[in-house]
């Protein structure tokens, strides 16, 4: 096909908004133990994180990579709590959801930190395709591997997802009554996102028909052929002096030694932000109780209105914590960020997964 003048804009308009909605969705216990360094949940750069036990368990089609994470003094005549941990769009389970996996885990818990289908170590093509039906699947898989495990007590599984993975863990609790407790940190509304933009980088009616209409079109020139691919966050290079500091953030995590690594790719298939568009998250987030949910934020997150969204549309028991001064990606791995929400989620799921 031909690409006209008026096609070149609206590509360039799909890949310009959608990366803006990728960098924010990119991408017996105790409590009181600080929190597992980011460096060490994903000091292995090529292998599984230090301390964690790799595992695999089917999604669908797809076989699904993990590690799994012990508390300390593991003893394996017995049964545990356990958590699955879910990471942010175009991220794998050596990151942030590593950190917080590890960090439970040191709180007396079994946790499973996994790469969703199409990412990391795990199966799906295309590579890097981020379709929200496939990300709840995943999270339903990792609990029916949980609740089959020999050290897990299938009846005290809660979960916990990043960002992204945050929206994903409170859409699949609505209708898995197995997940007794759920929390997220920096949770992201996929759909919302995607339909609206985030605070600083908004996406107005007329961007999303334009994109609509050019997904239609990229749709038409792959049948048959492989998905248009592109860059995720941009790079330092890329950015200029009006460049947000959200997009700075996001770089400096995702590009750097700070969070980066080799199976996080930092591509996307340009025509999945149809299929978030359609997405709706927290439709049934009312069904989630009597089970409790747990909804942590920063103070300055662009993205603290899903959280509040949430927590809004959720009935008895929830909880919102906001963490003073913290932004999107503090939440992270920032040690006096994480900190408080490690100790609080501590707090949380060993009274609910009792």
């Amino acid at each position: 096909m031909t690409k006209t003048p008026m096609a070149i804009d609206r590509r360039s308009l799909l890949q310009a908004t959608a990366a803006a909605v990728l960098l924010s969705g990119c991408s017996g216990t105790g409590s009181g133990a600080k929190p597992a360094t980011a460096s060490a949940a994903a000091d292995d750069k090529t292998g599984h994180a230090e301390g964690s036990e790799s595992v695999t368990f089917p999604s669908g089609p797809a076989t699904i990579s993990g590690n799994l994470y012990h508390p300390p003094g593991f003893d394996e005549s017995r049964t545990y709590p356990a958590i699955v941990v879910s990471h942010p769009w175009g991220g794998v389970k050596e990151q942030t959801a590593g950190l917080y996996a590890r960090s439970m885990a040191e709180q007396g818990f079994i946790t499973l930190a996994y790469d969703a289908a199409h990412y990391g170590e795990s199966e799906g093509r295309p590579r890097n395709m981020e379709d929200p039906a496939h990300r709840v699947r995943d999270i339903r898989s990792a609990v029916t591997y949980l609740s089959n495990h020999r050290h897990v007590d299938a009846d005290r599984i809660g979960t916990l997802g990043v960002c992204a993975g945050g929206g994903y863990t409170i859409d699949e609790a609505q209708t898995d009554l197995r997940v007794r407790a759920v929390a997220t940190v920096a949770a992201y509304d996929m759909g919302a996102a995607a339909r609206e933009g985030i605070d600083g980088a908004p996406v107005s009616y007329e961007q999303r028909m334009a994109q609509l209409e050019e997904i239609g079109e990229q749709l038409t020139r792959e049948a048959g052929g492989d998905p248009l691919v592109e860059q995720l966050v941009p790079g330092p290079d890329q950015q200029t002096d009006d460049t947000p500091s959200f997009f700075r953030e996001a770089a400096d995590y995702y590009l750097t030694d700070r969070g980066g690594h080799p199976r996080a790719e930092n591509r996307y298939v340009v025509t999945s932000v149809g299929l978030h568009m359609a997405y709706f998250p927290f439709a049934q987030i009312e069904t989630i109780s009597p089970r409790p949910l747990l909804l942590i934020a920063g103070e300055n997150a662009e993205t603290l209105r899903f959280s509040r969204t949430a927590y809004k549309a959720a009935k008895e028991p929830k909880e919102l914590m906001t963490v003073p001064g913290a932004s999107h990606f503090d939440l992270y791995d920032r040690p006096q960020y994480v900190e408080p929400a490690v100790e609080r989620m501590a707090e949380f799921f060993a009274e609910h997964l009792a």
